[in-house]
């Protein structure tokens, strides 16, 4: 416990010194010289992030499918999938709900600043967009080979193949059990090169923040400090449908559990990427008492299924690009958008800005201009920061309660 505050405590350092080391940098050098601490910079963070990035695809293979084995049968996978499934989706509406009525009440799209767009960055996201059909959305679920799934980290398509492989496995009986000994063998051994990956979380934190705030210093929140306030406050109402549906079934280990996930929220927070703390996430969660299989089956689902943070956002960016455009989306326009963004954002990787190319896309389809993009990645960064947060939260309870269902949360792990 003491290593564990001990490494909490060195992130919070990690975030002050960034912030302040960017600041001085911002506000006393050359352009020159900012643009090259930033790059920098960015490559501790870079190095972090790579480094969490090269255990995600063995991690998320091998606990699944070891998951799957010990679930059983098809039934009782049927069964848990549901369970999260009923979740996942009550999450995703209510979260793309709020987010449309937060900015039809508020309209921070007026508040946006034409004159601050940021083009370039506009250009790099329309460049990576593609228009969105279900020959796309086919081939983004179902991988064409496991090791191109791996390598890109697509963890939607490494959930589709473990779960035939953990099926076909224990449908062999006998013959699977020493596989099966040998992947959770792995999976452990994986689960402690995250201690080991974790310990460069503070230079991951310290490089990103200071990166962001020497190249766009604290004006930014000038500009667009309403836009970040409408969306803070969204944010805040979504914890706290959040965490009232989770105390209703969790009830008292709730505080255990928020406890418990801290640190994952924090690096979550300063790094802008809810996939960098999977591996600890997963580790949090059965320290928490939740049982092996369901976190190893629930958690990769949520992680492609259930981004309650992104999901919000996207409603509330795309809605506000309208708005500064003077697009005028009727309510049927607006639902349908929706349903949309149900479909697009599942799948979205945990990384930084990755739903503002589903923004983008969306943008382009409902006749809003693209390229308005431009306006909110100025202040993009922060609310990443914010979204990236309650995805972890989001999931986080997702697999809590799920466990809760199934009777597989075990209280006796709660102390360690």
């Amino acid at each position: 416990m003491i290593k564990k505050n001990r490494l909490t405590f060195y992130i919070l350092i990690a975030m002050v010194l960034g912030v302040v080391a960017g600041y001085l940098v911002h506000h006393n050098a050359t352009e020159k010289f900012i643009a090259g601490f930033a790059n920098k910079s960015k490559l501790l963070a870079t190095i972090f992030l790579r480094l969490v990035q090269m255990i995600i695809a063995p991690l998320v293979f091998s606990t699944l499918v070891v998951g799957i084995a010990k679930l059983g049968d098809l039934k009782s996978v049927g069964r848990v999938g549901g369970k999260a499934m009923l979740w996942f989706i009550s999450a995703s509406l209510i979260s793309l709900l709020l987010g449309m009525a937060l900015v039809n009440f508020f309209q921070p799209g007026a508040a946006l600043n034409l004159s601050y767009a940021d083009q370039s960055g506009a250009k790099d996201l329309i460049g990576k967009t593609q228009e969105f059909s279900l020959d796309r959305f086919v081939e983004h679920v179902f991988p064409k080979s496991v090791f191109e799934a791996m390598a890109g980290n697509e963890i939607l398509q490494l959930v589709v193949f473990s779960i035939f492989f953990g099926v076909a496995t224990s449908a062999i009986g006998e013959r699977g059990k020493t596989l099966i000994k040998a992947l959770d063998a792995v999976s452990h051994v994986i689960l402690k090169m995250v201690g080991y990956v974790m310990n460069f979380a503070p230079l991951g934190v310290f490089g990103a923040l200071a990166a962001v705030i020497a190249m766009d210093g604290m004006e930014v929140f000038r500009f667009y400090g309403y836009y970040l306030f409408y969306f803070l406050i969204g944010i805040m109402l979504l914890w706290c449908i959040l965490i009232i549906a989770g105390s209703l079934i969790l009830r008292k280990r709730l505080p255990e559990l928020l406890r418990r996930i801290a640190q994952p929220l924090l690096i979550a927070f300063s790094t802008t990427s809810s996939e960098a703390v999977f591996p600890k996430l997963t580790e949090e969660l059965e320290r928490f008492g939740c049982k092996e299989k369901i976190v190893a089956f629930i958690l990769p689902l949520g992680y492609s299924f259930n981004l309650d943070g992104s999901m919000m956002y996207m409603t509330f960016a795309s809605l506000a690009i309208a708005q500064a455009y003077k697009v005028q989306l009727d309510l049927g326009t607006q639902l349908t958008m929706l349903l949309v963004l149900m479909l697009t954002s599942k799948g979205i990787a945990g990384v930084p800005r990755a739903s503002l190319v589903v923004v983008t896309a969306t943008c382009a389809m409902f006749k809003i201009p693209p390229e308005g993009i431009a306006l909110i990645l100025p202040i993009d960064h922060f609310c990443d920061m914010l979204r990236s947060m309650t995805n972890v939260l989001g999931n986080a309870l997702a697999t809590g309660a799920v466990s809760k269902w199934e009777n597989a949360l075990d209280s006796s792990q709660s102390e360690i």
